[in-house]
Parts: C-alpha cells; sequence; structure tokens
C-alpha cells in the first residue's frame, strides 16, 4: 500500500472513531485540526506532517504553474529522459554532471526532478552529491541538520535525512555539510550500498543525483561507476571544446544517456524569450 493510501486509510479511520466516540474532543477529525486545509492533497500532506515548500527562486521555473518557454524545454527534456530510461530495465538512478562549474549542471537538476515530480506517475529522489559546494538546499530555501554526508560517514540511516518538500512526489537527500576533499566518502562501499538502497527500495522511483563538475574533480567519474546512466550539461561558451571532449572521452566506459546544450543563443533568437542561464 503506498503511503498516500495509508494516509487516506487513516483519515477515514479517524472519521470513523469520531462517529462512534461519545466525544468528539477526544478524537478530532483532519479537518478540525487543519480547517484551512480542503482539497484532497493538501489533506494527505498535513496527515504525511508535509509543508509545502515556497520555492520562489527565479532559476526554478519548473516549480510554478506558468507555461513558459522554459518550462517547455525542461518537460521536453523530461519527455526525452523517460523515453530513454524506460526500457526493458529501467534506468531510474540517473547522474546529472558537466565539465567545469557554472554551466548549470545543479539548475538542470533540480527543474528536471520537478518536472519529474509534478508528473502523476513518477516519484522522484534528489540527491546533493556535490558535497565540495553542496547547493540544492539553497535554491530550495531549506536549513537540514543531516544529510548525505552524515549518512556515509556516521551511518545515519537514509530515512532520518530525507525532506519532503511537498512539491508533487520530490523528496530531497541534502548533502549536510560540504567536505573538503569527499572521493573518499563517495567510492566507499557504504556509498554503493546507498546507492544501490535507492534504486531497489522504490524500483518506480527516478533517482536524480547533482555531482561536482567532471573535468577538476574525480567525484563525477566515481559516482558514473555506481549509477545507471549519467547526463551531460554543455553550456554555450563556458567550456572550452577540448575540455568537453576530454570529460567525455572520460565518461564513455560509462552510460551516458545524452548531453543537455544549455543557454543556447539560438533558442533565444529564435523565440525571442530570454532564456538566462537555463
Amino acid at each position: 500500500m503506498s503511503r498516500i493510501e495509508e494516509a487516506l486509510k487513516k483519515a477515514a479511520e479517524q472519521r470513523g472513531r469520531n462517529r462512534t466516540s461519545s466525544s468528539e474532543s477526544e478524537v478530532p477529525d483532519v479537518e478540525q485540526q487543519v480547517p484551512q486545509v480542503r482539497t484532497l492533497k493538501q489533506r494527505v500532506n498535513a496527515l504525511l506532517d508535509v509543508v509545502p515548500l515556497k520555492i520562489n527562486h527565479l532559476m526554478l521555473a519548473t516549480a510554478r504553474d506558468e507555461k513558459t518557454a522554459v518550462v517547455e524545454e525542461y518537460n521536453k527534456l523530461r519527455s526525452s529522459l523517460i523515453a530513454l530510461t524506460s526500457g526493458d530495465t529501467f534506468l531510474n538512478c540517473v547522474m546529472v554532471t558537466s565539465t567545469v562549474s557554472e554551466e548549470g549542471k545543479t539548475m538542470t537538476a533540480l527543474n528536471l526532478a520537478i518536472s519529474l515530480a509534478k508528473e502523476h506517475d513518477h516519484t522522484v529522489l534528489l540527491v546533493d552529491t556535490d558535497l565540495r559546494r553542496p547547493s540544492i538546499h539553497k535554491y530550495l530555501d531549506i536549513k537540514p541538520e543531516v544529510g548525505l554526508v552524515h549518512c556515509l560517514r556516521d551511518n545515519l540511516p537514509i530515512d532520518k535525512a530525507l525532506i519532503k518538500t511537498g512539491v508533487g512526489k520530490l523528496v530531497v537527500l541534502p548533502a549536510g555539510e560540504a567536505v573538503k576533499d569527499p572521493v573518499d566518502l563517495l567510492s566507499s562501499n557504504r556509498m554503493k550500498a546507498i546507492v544501490k538502497e535507492l534504486k531497489e527500495r522504490y524500483p518506480e522511483r527516478y533517482v536524480i543525483f547533482d555531482t561536482p563538475p567532471a573535468l577538476p574533480f574525480a567525484d563525477a567519474g566515481v559516482l558514473a561507476g555506481i549509477v545507471d546512466t549519467t547526463l551531460f550539461v554543455v553550456r554555450e561558451g563556458r567550456a572550452k571544446l577540448e575540455d568537453v571532449v576530454e570529460t567525455l572521452e572520460e565518461l564513455k566506459h560509462h552510460h551516458l544517456l545524452g548531453v543537455v546544450y544549455n543557454d543556447a543563443h539560438s533558442f533565444v533568437n529564435r523565440q525571442s524569450y530570454y532564456y538566462g542561464n537555463y
């Protein structure tokens, strides 16, 4: 039984107890506890103790209920991802990386995860594996006390570090804290066990990993050997062609899903729409 089904069952049981109880104050109804909650989605979130995040960052276009050219491009990316990962073997563990910094890999991972999570059929876990400069929590305006680092270093159970966002079916596993040299943690047997657990516990769920850029650090190369597939982000005018080729050469032994060409000026000219850092 899914968590939503369990929540609805719980609500029904509470209503039944309310009808049979001699004193309604002993078992208050969910609507009495949270009178402002009216929609089914809000009632389920209330039962699951989920407070939907208020995502206000300008770059997280998919978090807003607006039909823009940027959102449409991410929806196309979502459709392509689903098509390319839904074969005989479901490639549900997807790593997002780039050649160098400031190519938009984190924005791509975030917007893709939100776009997937807002679809009816897909639950999504977004994992911040950029342990050098974790940033997912900043974009989502959350302040986690623990995260992946604590799961790796201190054997904290994964469930203790997960954050339910209330945005579609999106759950976040933040980094927790920055680590100066995380390669040993990411290449450990504990990390392999965590990826295996995340992949197999909910086999229908997408798990998206945001990583450091691949050229200056070994982190992405290590993770590429653990996850199912890699989505590679290239920002127009940012990385040198020879560096992109070198990075792809290093990743070619792992399953490369495709390349996202980011901040494309041809898109701006064609659509007369400011594409910005997307």
